[in-house]
C-alpha cells in the first residue's frame, strides 16, 4: 500500500513531543506514523511492543513498592522523555538517572523534575550548564567523588541562584568512579553539608561491573561487598550526624539484592524495560534466563530481507549503523531456523541453511546492548495490535555532553 508523505519542517518538530501530528515524510524523516499498518512500518527502525513495554514497567514498579524501595529509571538506556513518563505513570518511577549533564537538560526542558546525574561532573562549562538545570523547576542531583569539586558546584549553583543536591560515591567494586574508604565518604559530605547552594542528600552505591554475569551466585557475591561497603559508609555517616536520605543503586541484574539489603531505599534499573540479548543470558536464583519470565523484550530493530542471492543465506538492512555489537550479535526474535551471523555498515548476514525466508521479510531483532543501540537512532516506533499506536523521538540521541 502507498505509505503516507507530508512535507518536511525539521526546525518546526518540538524536542520532547510526540509525533503524531508532526509534518513529516516517512522514509526519509521517519519511519512511521501513528496508524500505519505495522508492516508498512520502514526498516531498519527500534519498534517497541507496547503491550510488553508496559508490563515491564507496572512489574518494576510493582516490586519497588512491594519492598518499601523507591525506583529512580535510567534515563541512559532509552534516553526518551516519553518512555520516562510511561514509567513515571505507570511504574511510580520516582525520577530519572542520567549520566551527562546535556542528557539531564534533555529530560528537564520534557518536563522530567526529579534527576540525577549519576556521574561526576568537572568541566567548568558543564557545572555551569549542570547548575542552571534547577530553573526548569527540577530536583537536581549530582555525584561527587572528589572533595574540590564541592567547591566548584556551589559556586556555579551560587552564581545562577539554584541548589544542587549532592550524593558520595563510593566504588562498590567496579573500579570506576567513587572513593573507596570511609573516612573519604564523610570527608566529602562534611564537605557539602558546610558548603553554601548545596545539600547533602546521600551515596551512590553502584555496582555496575556485576550486572551482566551470568551466575546468580557470581552476582549476589559481588553485590555482597558492595552493601558490606554501603552499610559502614552510612553507619559513618549517622555517626557524624548526616544520615543520607537516599542510597541509590542496583540495576536490573542485581535489584533484588539492594532492594532486600536493609541499606539501599533507592533502585537505578534500567534496561528491564526493554531488554536486550546480553541481559536476557543472565539467569536468575533458579537458573532460569531472565528474558523467559522475568522479563520480556519489548525492544527490537525491525529489519527487511534485502538479498537471497546466495544459497543458504539471506541479507537484511540492518548493519553496523543502527546497532551496537559490544555486547555480541542481535538474536532474531521468535525464530530457531535463521541466525543472524555477521554485520557490516548496512548490511546483516543471515544463515537461512532452508531458504525460508523470503525479499521484504521483516524480522525482528533483539539487540545485543540496548543503550548504545537506542542511542544510534532518532525514533521508537511503538506498536499495539498490529498498528503503530505512537511515534516517540530518541529525545537524547547524542546528548553525550
Amino acid at each position: 500500500m502507498p505509505i503516507p508523505t507530508r512535507h518536511l519542517k525539521t526546525a518546526e518538530i518540538p524536542v520532547n513531543a510526540t509525533m503524531d501530528s508532526a509534518d513529516c515524510e516517512v522514509g526519509y524523516d521517519i519511519p512511521a506514523l501513528p496508524g500505519m499498518d505495522e508492516a508498512d512500518i520502514q526498516t531498519p527502525c527500534l519498534v517497541l511492543d507496547l503491550d510488553a513495554l508496559e508490563r515491564n514497567i507496572v512489574k518494576m514498579g510493582d516490586y519497588a513498592k512491594a519492598h518499601g524501595v523507591r525506583h529512580r529509571s535510567h534515563g541512559k538506556m532509552h534516553k526518551s522523555v516519553d518512555v520516562q513518563k510511561l514509567q513515571e505513570s505507570l511504574g511510580d518511577a520516582v525520577g530519572v538517572c542520567c549520566q551527562k549533564v546535556s542528557e539531564a537538560e534533555a529530560f528537564a526542558r520534557g518536563g522530567i523534575r526529579d534527576i540525577l546525574v549519576s556521574n561526576e561532573v568537572r568541566d567548568p562549562g558543564k557545572i555551569d550548564r549542570l547548575a542552571r538545570l534547577p530553573r526548569y523547576g527540577a530536583r537536581v542531583i549530582v555525584c561527587v567523588d572528589d572533595v574540590a569539586n564541592v567547591a566548584e558546584l556551589s559556586a556555579a549553583a551560587q552564581r545562577h541562584g539554584t541548589t544542587l543536591e549532592c550524593l558520595v560515591e563510593i566504588d562498590c567494586g567496579a573500579g570506576r568512579c567513587g572513593v573507596a574508604t570511609t573516612g573519604e565518604a564523610v570527608a566529602i559530605a562534611q564537605a557539602i553539608d558546610a558548603t553554601p547552594a548545596l545539600g547533602f542528600t546521600g551515596i551512590q552505591a553502584y555496582q555496575g561491573a556485576m550486572q551482566h554475569l551470568e551466575s546468580y551466585a557470581e552476582r549476589k557475591a559481588k553485590l555482597d561487598d558492595a552493601i558490606v561497603l554501603a552499610k559502614a559508609v552510612v553507619e559513618s555517616l549517622q555517626t557524624a550526624g548526616l544520615t543520607p536520605e537516599l542510597v541509590s543503586g542496583g540495576g536490573t541484574g542485581s535489584y533484588y539484592f539492594e532492594s532486600n539489603s536493609g541499606i539501599y531505599n533507592e533502585l537505578q534499573c534500567g534496561s528491564y524495560a526493554f531488554m536486550d540479548a546480553d541481559y536476557g543470558r543472565i539467569r536468575d536464583k533458579d537458573g532460569h534466563r531472565i528474558d523467559q519470565g522475568e522479563w520480556e523484550n519489548a525492544l527490537f530493530i525491525l529489519t527487511s530481507v534485502m538479498s537471497r542471492a546466495k544459497p543458504g543465506q539471506a541479507v537484511c538492512d540492518a548493519g553496523l549503523k543502527v546497532q551496537s555489537l559490544d555486547s555480541g550479535l542481535p538474536v532474531i526474535h521468535g525464530r530457531d531456523d535463521v541466525t543472524y551471523l555477521s554485520a557490516s555498515d548496512e548490511h546483516g548476514v543471515i544463515e537461512d541453511k532452508r531458504g525460508v525466508l523470503r525479499i521484504n521479510e521483516k524480522l525482528k531483532l533483539v539487540p545485543g546492548h540496548c543503550d548504545p543501540t537506542c542511542n544510534l537512532h532518532d525514533w521508537y516506533v511503538g506498536v499495539r495490535n498490529g498498528k503503530v499506536e505512537v511515534v516517540w523521538p530518541v529525545s537524547a540521541r547524542g546528548k553525550s555532553y
